[in-house]
C-alpha cells in the first residue's frame, strides 16, 4: 500500500511517550474557553444565494469557506459537525447548510475528520464535483460519490473557467488504524485571468511556501493559524500565527484571511490567543492593516462587480 510523505522528509510521527508528556502539560494550563469568535451580525445569505457573477468569499468556520468565483460556488473542507471526537464544537457554523446555494465544486485538503466529514457532504445542495488528494478517490467511490477528480501535487485542471491547482502542504493523515498516510494532503489554488485564491489546507511551516510564491501570483490566501500549542508537539503539522505571517510574506499575496481556529479544541491554544499572536506579529512585521482580513463567522467579502 502506497504511503505519502512531506517535502524535506519531515514526519509528524509522535510516540505514546510524547502523547503522555503533552497530556501532563495540558493539565497544568489554565485556559479561558469562554471567549469565542463572534457571529457576523449582517450575514449576506440572500446575496450569496442570488449571486451569479460577483466574486465573494464567506467564512463558515474552521477551514470551511464558500468561495464564489466565475459563477461557480466552491466549498473548501466542508464540515458542519457538532462534535470532533469527544470535543463539542465551540462555535456554530456561520451559515447553515440549509442557507447555502447549490454547490458546484468541493475541494478536500486531506482526510482528517475535521476536514472531511461525509455526513456534511451528504447534505450539500446541488451535485458538486469533488477534487481530492491522490489516494482518497477510492473512499469517495465507496461512499457513492462518482464525480471525483484525484490530484497529485503540482497538477492542474480546468473546471468551468477556473484553473484548479493542487499544491504541497506539510501535514499527515489518518482515518482508521491502518490507513496512516495512504492518501496525500495539500492546498488548492483557484485561478482565473482576473484573480486567484489559495486555500492552504492544514500545514506546518515549510519550504513549499517559497516555491508556491515563485510559481503563482496569489491575491487572497486562506491561512491556518490555530492548533499550534504545544509547539514542540504540533509544529510539524500546524503552523503558528508567527510562521503564518512569514509564509504570507514569502507567498507575496495581497490579502491574508485567517482560518483553522476557534471551532474545535484540537490543541491547547484558544481562538483568541491565536488571533492575539497574529495581530502582534502583523504589527512587528509592519504589514499594511488593510491586507489582514479577519472575518467573523458567516461574514462575506464581495471582491468585485460582474
Amino acid at each position: 500500500m502506497k504511503r505519502y510523505a512531506n517535502l524535506d522528509h519531515v514526519t509528524s510521527n509522535k510516540s505514546f511517550k510524547d502523547m503522555r508528556k503533552w497530556q501532563k502539560e495540558r493539565r497544568t494550563k489554565v485556559k479561558d474557553l469562554s471567549v469565542n469568535i463572534e457571529q457576523c451580525p449582517n450575514k449576506k445569505v440572500r446575496e450569496i444565494n442570488e449571486n451569479s457573477g460577483r466574486t465573494s468569499y464567506t467564512w463558515i468556520g474552521h477551514s470551511t469557506f464558500l468561495i464564489q468565483l466565475n459563477g461557480v460556488n466552491i466549498l473548501t473542507d466542508p464540515v458542519w459537525a457538532k462534535r470532533m471526537g469527544f470535543q463539542k464544537r465551540l462555535t456554530e457554523p456561520g451559515i447553515s447548510l440549509a442557507d447555502l446555494p447549490e454547490i458546484d465544486l468541493v475541494v478536500i485538503s486531506h482526510g482528517h475528520y475535521d476536514h472531511l466529514d461525509f455526513p456534511t457532504l451528504k447534505k450539500l445542495k446541488g451535485n458538486p464535483h469533488y477534487f481530492v488528494p491522490v489516494g482518497l478517490k477510492s473512499l469517495f467511490f465507496k461512499k457513492g460519490y462518482q464525480k471525483v477528480t484525484e490530484m497529485s501535487w503540482w497538477e492542474s485542471v480546468e473546471h468551468e473557467g477556473i484553473t484548479v491547482h493542487f499544491v504541497p502542504a506539510q501535514h499527515w493523515t489518518r482515518r482508521s488504524l491502518r490507513d496512516m498516510n495512504t492518501s496525500h494532503w495539500g492546498g488548492w489554488i483557484f485561478q482565473t485571468p482576473q484573480e486567484s485564491f489559495y486555500f492552504v489546507g492544514d500545514t506546518g511551516y515549510f519550504s513549499g511556501f517559497q516555491q508556491i510564491g515563485e510559481q503563482f501570483t496569489i491575491d487572497t490566501v486562506f491561512m491556518p493559524i490555530g492548533a499550534y500549542e504545544p509547539e514542540w508537539f504540533m509544529a510539524d503539522a500546524h503552523i503558528s500565527p508567527e510562521d503564518s505571517v512569514k509564509a504570507f510574506i514569502e507567498l507575496k499575496a495581497k490579502s491574508f484571511v485567517p482560518m483553522h481556529y476557534g471551532a474545535y479544541r484540537l490543541a491547547d491554544d484558544t481562538g483568541s490567543e491565536a488571533l492575539d499572536r497574529l495581530y502582534r506579529e502583523w504589527e512587528t512585521q509592519q504589514l499594511p492593516q488593510e491586507q489582514l482580513k479577519v472575518l467573523l463567522l458567516g461574514e462575506t467579502v464581495i471582491e468585485s462587480g460582474a
